[in-house]
């Protein structure tokens, strides 16, 4: 029997963790072996007795088939470490699960992505801003990770299924059950849309304990976690220690002062977190990963050049056109755009955004703008 299979019917099996399952592993039973082992040989790892009564008993090729037959009914797959489509970021972590449950679209785990997180409770302010950086980040070709929970994580997965791109959603539960319950539907259709995925099996209840481990794995599946609105004690602020603990990037999203769900964010900017006021000062950091559209040619110099303008061009509205023809001239900084162009501030921020998400336009240091 594959080692995958052996794996699976141990963290099938209740009350066998992480830290268990590589007690076996480091014991050389994560093989057939372990079907003939006694409660002795089990205490021998290093297992409780009555853990060791209990894999003495059940854990036999019986029940590993009777447990896929039930993954199988519910219309669940899984992924193992020991598999070539595990994500490689979470795979770089400290403990990265040893199976991942999903239903939807595992392609999505090879895609670039960030997680979103926040208060369950977000302010009208919260909502808007979680909206639209993840409107931004979708269409510049990231999957937007979060939890499923109550708040900002439904914020955002629902607008990442309004827009281009994908989104996941990592569960404390089985994926037979739904927590919290009024997500039901918005479950239903990450699962046909996305990809919904748990570390736990079936038949799994919601636990508070089970949370923080969840949220090691938004942050582990990310280039970058971001804080959009969190109180002092939010769960958010627990995955951006996860990732921070894997090396991975924090954002935060800074808030009024006066609001009390603006705090956690706030302090997160004051240990170090970048600050973001729009969905560039994310995409910058990740420019060798976001994925272009533009198409290759075969020419090369200044017939490539003029190619290239052209199929740029294509993909613009008329503003962006404006815009990148000013461009054309030279690079510009900001103030010398907002005369040129004659447009507020917040208009013209919006288009020079989207002129590089579309890679017409790259930012220089000390806001200057030019064609790429």
């Amino acid at each position: 029997m594959e080692e995958r299979e052996l794996l699976f019917g141990f963290n099938e099996v209740e009350g066998i963790g992480w830290k268990t399952i590589d007690k076996i592993r480091r014991a050389g039973l994560l093989s057939e072996k372990a079907f003939s082992c006694s409660s002795e040989d089990w205490e021998k790892v290093g297992l409780s007795e009555k853990m060791s009564i209990q894999l003495a008993s059940i854990y036999t090729l019986e029940w590993i088939a009777n447990r896929r037959l039930l993954m199988e009914e519910s219309a669940v797959n899984m992924v193992t470490i020991f598999d070539a489509d595990y994500p490689h970021l979470l795979k770089e972590t400290a403990q990265p699960p040893w199976i991942l449950y999903y239903r939807g679209r595992l392609d999505l785990l090879s895609t670039p992505s960030v997680a979103m997180v926040g208060t369950r409770v977000p302010t009208a302010y919260g909502r808007k801003v979680g909206e639209i950086l993840t409107k931004e980040l979708s269409e510049a070709g990231l999957t937007v990770v979060s939890g499923l929970a109550r708040g900002i994580d439904s914020v955002c997965h629902e607008a990442a299924l309004r827009s281009c791109g994908g989104t996941i959603a990592v569960v404390a539960t089985g994926l037979d059950r739904v927590y919290p319950p009024e997500n039901k539907e918005l479950e239903r259709l990450i699962s046909r849309d996305g990809l919904v995925l748990t570390e736990y099996p079936l038949g799994t209840k919601s636990h508070p304990g089970l949370f923080p481990q969840r949220n090691r794995i938004i942050a582990g599946l990310t280039y970058g976690t971001v804080v959009v609105e969190a109180d002092s004690r939010s769960g958010s602020l627990i995955t951006a220690d996860a990732a921070l603990e894997a090396g991975r990037d924090v954002f935060a999203v800074p808030g009024p002062i006066t609001s009390p769900k603006s705090r956690g964010a706030l302090d997160l900017i004051k240990q170090g977190a970048k600050l973001v006021t729009g969905a560039l000062d994310i995409l910058e950091e990740y420019p060798s990963v976001l994925p272009t559209n533009l198409s290759k040619t075969g020419e090369s110099g200044p017939q490539k050049q003029v190619a290239d303008d052209l199929l740029i061009e294509k993909k613009l509205t008329n503003e962006e056109l404006h815009l990148y023809h000013i461009l054309h001239q030279g690079p510009f900084i900001l103030d010398d755009l907002l005369v040129r162009t004659g447009w507020d501030f917040g208009h013209l921020h919006s288009v020079l955004l989207s002129l590089i998400i579309k890679k017409a336009v790259a930012q220089l240091p000390g806001a200057i703008y030019k064609v790429i």
